[in-house]
């Protein structure tokens, strides 16, 4: 005798209630909600959910598992829903109609949409879709699944699927807002910071003192750039820079800290003396990285009749508190203290001096590469000259 609908189901609903909610990873949670699925007897063999994303790269996110196979998560990119891979597609039926749609797979020709010639060329037999309810605004999450059985889904099983998809609704959800909060947290704050914030770290006030290696770089003749282009050309340039700053940092284990209208300020945790070495060289590779990417970049801009990238970088060492400041109720995450001040002054002299990078006694002190004395310069706001080094080679000024 066949269970009727929604008995079969109990156990998974057990689990949901218990457990589900404590499963951080979207792809973790379908693997285990799979097994606890197959173990009811409802036949499936493959499953997809699709979440739509705020990120500012992609549109998407698929997840695709098949039984005896972990999930594969499938990237998005804007514009999907403009090509072939979407329109036409059961999951557009599924969405844009807002209902359930089903497809004997023994029954489609060529007519029938791509998708579906891969479930049945891969030995599905029976395929269902529908969209699920959920209370955020949006294109709604559009879940499907595939029966590699000869005589396909019952409706026993069509029905217990559906109600699979109801019971899902409420984790589903969650999980979009977990990857909302993730994502613009590490969009806007950078993978280290969000961390902190996500972590509970957003009270006024609230801060944390450590050693850092601190880098700022920034534009030359920034003004006169606004006054030559147009702002679509400044965009253009600004994304760019930014673009080869970022991968220079994030190569080498350092992060954008923020962006100060056509600046950078960026950080290499070191929190243990010991490894001061290390980070002090991987923030001066970083630094050489972005003199010959961006050495490259111009060739390409130059043979396009478009203004060269020219910049300074500032580089030290020194302790910082990472805190928040601000109102009441808006906030900034941002980093403080008189190392901070240096690092800015020591990019500001890069032009005076005629080199791309300068750096401060004490990043020289810890840094296992060789490094060029300028001598003994004032910097702004600070009391007594210091000496200044830059790179021995490939620092002259652009």
């Amino acid at each position: 005798m066949v269970p009727s609908a929604g008995d079969r189901l109990a156990p998974v609903a057990d689990w949901l209630a218990r457990e589900g909610r404590l499963v951080v990873s979207p792809s973790v949670f379908i693997e285990k909600l799979m097994e606890r699925v197959l173990q009811t007897g409802v036949p499936v063999w493959r499953f997809y959910i699709g979440l739509q994303l705020i990120h500012p790269q992609l549109q998407a996110m698929g997840y695709v598992w098949r039984r005896g196979q972990h999930v594969q998560a499938i990237a998005r990119a804007y514009g999907i829903q403009f090509t072939s891979a979407y329109i036409g597609s059961p999951l557009q039926e599924a969405r844009e109609q807002g209902r359930a749609v089903r497809y004997r797979l023994d029954k489609i020709t060529e007519k029938n949409h791509e998708l579906l010639q891969e479930v049945k060329a891969d030995g599905g037999t029976d395929y269902f879709a529908v969209p699920m309810r959920i209370t955020r605004k949006g294109p709604l999450p559009v879940v499907s699944f595939a029966t590699d059985r000869k005589e396909g889904f019952s409706e026993a099983d069509i029905e217990d699927l559906t109600r699979l998809v109801d019971m899902m609704g409420a984790v589903t959800e969650m999980h979009i807002e977990h990857g909302v909060a993730d994502t613009v947290a590490n969009t806007y704050l950078g993978r280290q910071i969000s961390e902190r914030v996500l972590n509970g770290a957003i009270r006024r006030g609230e801060g944390e003192e450590l050693r850092a290696v601190l880098w700022f770089s920034d534009l030359r003749d920034f003004t006169g750039l606004n006054e030559r282009l147009p702002p679509a050309e400044v965009l253009e340039l600004l994304n760019n820079y930014f673009q080869l700053v970022g991968d220079a940092l994030s190569s080498h284990g350092g992060e954008i800290l923020k962006f100060i209208g056509d600046g950078v300020m960026g950080y290499f945790p070191a929190e243990d003396a010991l490894f001061l070495p290390m980070v002090t060289a991987a923030a001066l590779g970083a630094a050489r990285q972005l003199l010959d990417d961006t050495e490259a970049a111009n060739e390409a801009r130059a043979a396009a009749g478009r203004e060269l990238l020219r910049f300074g970088i500032g580089l030290h060492v020194g302790d910082v508190t990472f805190g928040n400041i601000g109102t009441e109720d808006r906030l900034d995450f941002t980093v403080i203290g008189a190392a901070v001040n240096r690092a800015s002054r020591l990019e500001g002299l890069t032009k005076a001096l005629g080199v791309k990078v300068c750096a401060s006694a004490e990043f020289n002190e810890n840094c296992p590469q060789p490094m060029k004395s300028l001598g003994v310069h004032r910097l702004r706001g600070v009391p007594k000259p210091v000496e200044i080094f830059t790179l021995p080679d490939n620092g002259a000024a652009g």
